[in-house]
């Protein structure tokens, strides 16, 4: 009966309208549609673009399985569903970083950029997590702490190596990706520390209401998550094309 009873609940939720939860089964359906989707078109692209689109498949498989159990766990409780939004997050977004260095590699990218990328990364997530579930009166430091590591991927994607290789390669394909990866990182992944910034205690307390968070992370989730892999598809398949063109 306890369980029929959370069924009917979500049930009524879905049924009522209710954004965060058609936002979490809209999230859930886009994102194992695009891992298939990825995972089929690996054979479309030479053997050096393959491991691009399987990241891109793991990257949206793995949330997809996050948004299924993150989807229940809202529809039985209301609540947001915290831990396994940063789980998702702390495999997803590294992976995301990998994305930069296998776009980058073909054009000279080092093991070394790709490792400090995966700790900026890991920083951003881990004190992000910290901050937003040790209450009020620490969130604001950490919230310093993980911002420092989104702007070290800012700068990397700018300025650092990653910008000075796309810079440097004769790829049009690539340069263009390269602008479209800038907008997510900039526009895209903003949602992330304003979101945070929303919480209780912290500097946009009050800004608007903190129930509404989950419904802006799903939007950006599927938007930065599927539109990343489709940028890296773009790539795979013209750079595709242009060498078995010269072949």
């Amino acid at each position: 009966m306890t369980i029929l009873a959370i069924e009917t609940a979500g049930l009524d939720k879905l049924i009522n309208s209710d954004p965060i939860a058609i936002t979490f089964f809209i999230g859930y359906m886009a994102m194992l549609a695009s891992a298939v989707f990825f995972f089929v078109e690996r054979s479309s692209v030479d053997g050096k673009w393959k491991t691009s689109l399987l990241v891109s498949g793991l990257i949206t498989g793995i949330a997809a399985v996050h948004y299924y159990y993150m989807r229940d766990f809202y529809l039985a409780t209301g609540e947001s569903p915290t831990a396994f939004r940063y789980v998702d997050w702390t495999l997803t977004v590294p992976l995301m970083c990998v994305e930069f260095y296998l776009l980058t590699k073909p054009f000279g990218a080092k093991s070394s950029t790709l490792f400090k990328l995966i700790v900026a990364s890991l920083v951003m997530l881990i004190t992000g997590y910290i901050g937003e579930t040790s209450g009020i009166d620490n969130n604001v430091m950490w919230g310093v702490l993980s911002t420092l590591g989104y702007l070290y991927i800012v700068y990397e994607v700018f300025a650092g190596d990653i910008a000075k290789l796309a810079k440097g390669s004769n790829s049009q394909a690539l340069n263009r990706a390269m602008f479209l990866l800038k907008i997510f990182i900039t526009l895209g992944w903003s949602i992330y520390p304003i979101g945070y910034m929303v919480l209780p205690g912290n500097l946009l307390a009050g800004a608007f209401e903190v129930s509404s968070i989950d419904l802006f992370y799903n939007l950006a989730d599927a938007i930065n998550k599927i539109g990343f892999g489709l940028v890296i598809y773009s790539v795979a398949i013209k750079e595709t094309a242009m060498a078995r063109a010269n072949a």
